[in-house]
């Protein structure tokens, strides 16, 4: 494991050795192995929660419980290989977010991650024993002061720590399709603009409120760029796609490796937000109005439109990530182009380990 001595990262009472939060990624991309290698490896890993049922079906058991019972047993699995911090990633959005997260804190899992809506009710899923921390994901400042003060004045909880996210990460987007080509919402803007609204909160509690920038993070001197202004961590999750570890078939890797940059586009998913994916047959199919056949297992995104969806999207990831791209496509950061080969875990947070001390210490781009 790389000594990432330039790294102070703690959330809470757990101390983070590498600067590296590993993004959780569904369907079924981010799951126990991907997870727990980033975790051995120093960093954060983290599940994602995201339609986990329907990747390993029960029989008798309805979707639901079949969430439950797999976040329970990917949580499980992790734990059973890693030695290091695990997270999982809980969209508000999902019709059943409650439930995840209840069964989340029962499993002690260290750390909760929560975006695609504001994780208002997110405390008074812990009780007094809980150890779990709790990080929602944001886009905006605005964001911050909004959950801070919430979670303040109906359960006394002041959040672990926050990941602001910019509008260069992949899979669905906190921002309207014009914003994200508008340099105000750059994550360089972003990250300052929310360090100050946690530093507000640090001088309330006095305590360190970490503040973790996502989005377009690619590279070991991004990592130092983004620490050097103020943030404790990156979260990244496109560079994982691309491991041996990953959850995700190889047809699904090998479609970021050939990817161009020309085939990363914006597009609109069913559940009303823009995503930024690789465009393949199936979404062109889509864009041309040939509509693909509506089967919904069950309302999964709670903004999800079912009756005017042309596709359902968690079907479509779930092909992606078996490797049936005719019936899928993949999500994927604006920076998806510039994966070029399949490597290890360990080997990919030793690259970024080297570009991110060649950095800290000549405080030069790579």
């Amino acid at each position: 494991m790389a000594d990432w001595k330039y790294s102070n990262f703690k959330i809470g009472d757990l101390v983070i050795k590498a600067p590296i939060v590993q993004g959780g990624m569904g369907v079924g991309i981010s799951l126990s192995s991907l997870a727990s290698a980033v975790s051995n490896e120093g960093g954060v890993g983290v599940i994602s929660a995201a339609g986990i049922g329907m990747l390993f079906p029960e029989r008798g058991i309805d979707l639901m419980q079949a969430n439950i019972n797999a976040l329970k047993s990917e949580i499980r699995k992790a734990r059973s290989i890693s030695k290091g911090v695990l997270g999982v990633n809980i969209m508000v959005a999902l019709s059943n977010f409650g439930e995840m997260v209840k069964a989340a804190v029962e499993e002690n899992i260290d750390i909760i991650f929560a975006g695609a809506g504001l994780p208002l009710s997110l405390p008074g899923f812990l009780s007094k024993e809980s150890k779990t921390k709790l990080v929602p994901i944001v886009s905006s400042a605005k964001a911050v002061n909004v959950i801070a003060k919430w979670w303040n004045e109906k359960y006394q909880y002041v959040p672990d720590a926050f990941v602001v996210e910019g509008p260069m990460a992949g899979g669905h987007l906190g921002f309207t399709e014009e914003q994200l080509e508008n340099p105000a919402f750059s994550l360089e803007k972003l990250v300052p603009e929310v360090l100050g609204e946690t530093k507000k909160l640090e001088e309330k509690i006095n305590r360190k409120i970490p503040v973790i920038a996502a989005g377009g993070i690619f590279t070991g001197a991004d990592i130092a760029r983004f620490t050097q202004i103020g943030a404790s961590a990156v979260q990244m999750a496109t560079r994982f796609v691309a491991t041996e570890e990953c959850d995700a078939s190889d047809e699904f890797k090998n479609a970021y490796v050939r990817c161009e940059k020309d085939d990363i586009k914006i597009i609109k998913s069913p559940v009303g937000m823009p995503g930024r994916a690789i465009v393949n047959d199936y979404i062109r199919q889509m864009q041309n109005g040939e509509k693909m056949p509506v089967s919904c297992p069950y309302h999964c995104i709670k903004t999800c439109r079912q009756d005017q969806s042309p596709y359902c999207i968690c079907l479509a990831l779930i092909n992606a990530c078996k490797g049936h791209l005719i019936n899928g496509f993949a999500f994927t950061g604006a920076n998806g182009y510039r994966v070029r080969e399949i490597t290890t875990v360990k080997k990919l947070m030793d690259d970024l380990h080297r570009e991110y001390t060649d950095y800290t210490k000549n405080g030069e781009s790579l």
